[in-house]
């Protein structure tokens, strides 16, 4: 089976249930830091319109929103996360359009904004090809496009695939970690863009301890959460062992704790 034979619009369906389950807002508490240095990245001026694509609870549409002085829109098809987001920009008082959609069809005109971001979201779009299609369109000419991908070989990109081992992603489709690669980009982006650049930088995860991650990730990560659910009790301690190994090889706290640091693309594209 190849990727045109698969009906990504049900593969889509599947991937919105599973991020509605858990608490993402949860996961994404604990790397909070990232989309701060995005916006950093993309030099979001004031009054520019900015729109984060697949912006789960805010961790980016925020602190884009603090730079812009407003003028942010965030989009994610996961209401739950929407809400989370609200409930974030009342807190601090920040202008905030949260609108449900989908990061492939993506509802605003061409060149409606001048900066489009994404932190670990548009990454996981099964179609990369119609949600980079869509990044463009949006964007304008000689606007920003800035992403956060995980990267294949980090720490993120190996428990996806050491989950997979367990509980397989439909087959035919692209790994959301291939946008993690900067050749993937530029294939996808192509004559869309004049510049790139991308900076594999890291951002740290801290647990008291591997068993305190895997309780934590089993709760509030839909992925994970439903990965255990899959293989069920027969298969749920053959995964536990697998993330234990994992978590144990990267941690970088010793016996003290468990620090993982989690690598990722850091990316800045102009819009040709």
């Amino acid at each position: 089976m190849n990727e045109q034979t698969v009906d990504l619009e049900a593969v889509k369906q599947v991937q919105q249930q599973t991020w509605s389950e858990g608490d993402f807002a949860m996961i994404a508490g604990v790397i909070n830091i990232v989309g701060e240095e995005l916006c950093e990245a993309v030099d979001i001026l004031p009054d520019e319109r900015v729109l984060d694509v697949a912006c789960g609870s805010g961790n980016t549409t925020l602190p884009a929103a603090r730079r812009a002085w407003g003028n942010t829109v965030g989009l994610d098809y996961v209401p739950e996360l929407l809400e989370r987001g609200r409930e974030r920009a009342v807190a601090e008082r920040l202008d905030v359009e949260w609108v449900e959609g989908d990061a492939e069809n993506l509802p605003f005109e061409d060149a409606s904004f001048d900066v489009v971001v994404s932190s670990f979201g548009v990454m996981f779009a099964p179609d990369h090809r119609k949600a980079a299609d869509e990044m463009l369109r949006v964007c304008k000419p000689g606007g920003r496009i800035g992403m956060a991908n995980w990267v294949p070989d980090g720490f993120v990109g190996e428990m996806f695939m050491t989950t997979a081992k367990h509980a397989p992603p439909p087959p035919g489709v692209q790994s959301p970690i291939l946008w993690g690669t900067e050749d993937h980009l530029r294939e996808l982006f192509g004559d869309g863009i004049s510049s790139l650049d991308a900076e594999r930088t890291s951002v740290k995860q801290r647990f008291r301890s591997a068993d305190h991650w895997i309780e934590y990730f089993r709760t509030y990560f839909g992925p994970t959460k439903v990965a255990f659910e899959r293989v069920g009790e027969e298969g749920a301690n053959a995964l536990t062992s697998d993330l234990r190994k994992l978590l144990d090889r990267h941690n970088v706290a010793g016996g003290r704790a468990l620090v993982e640091s989690a690598d990722y693309l850091q990316v800045v594209a102009t819009r040709a």
